[in-house]
């Protein structure tokens, strides 16, 4: 990683499973990431706030009620409204592959299920803001 990123990991809905949530929170933070964790039960308006007081470079996203087809088009559009645009939107848990489309469309930038190896997810959200930052770096030079 080129610096130490911040990524919010929150649990947005009803859903009261956070075990998923915890386990990504401490992975990203044992591989250099600065986590700031949410708790349960975030609407996406709270979800938005704590990205951008934390200046989030990622938000991870937790669902395993069923609403992420509602739910993540609300906080992406937030984060695009408070001006964190470039923040990349990862989700993860019960998501039917047929969604993955509407979500990517949406504005989610990656796609974990249950399985996926940790290492895999670090790997990506590191590459992926590694990527990102050399990019800005790019349009500023």
């Amino acid at each position: 990683m080129k610096r130490p990123y911040r990524v919010v990991v929150a649990k947005p809905g009803l859903d009261g499973h956070d075990r998923g949530a915890k386990v990504i929170a401490r992975a990203l933070r044992d591989a250099g990431f600065e986590v700031i964790y949410t708790g349960l039960h975030q609407t996406p308006e709270q979800i938005v706030d704590a990205a951008v007081q934390e200046d989030a470079d990622a938000v991870g996203l937790s669902l395993l009620s069923g609403a992420h087809l509602t739910l993540v088009p609300r906080i992406v559009d937030g984060l695009r409204e408070a001006g964190l645009d470039d923040a990349l939107v990862i989700v993860g848990g019960i998501i039917p592959e047929g969604d993955f489309a509407a979500l990517h469309e949406a504005g989610a930038d990656r796609i974990f299920t249950p399985g996926e190896p940790l290492a895999n997810i670090v790997s990506w959200l590191s590459g992926a803001l590694d990527e990102r930052e050399e990019r800005v770096a790019g349009q500023a030079g």
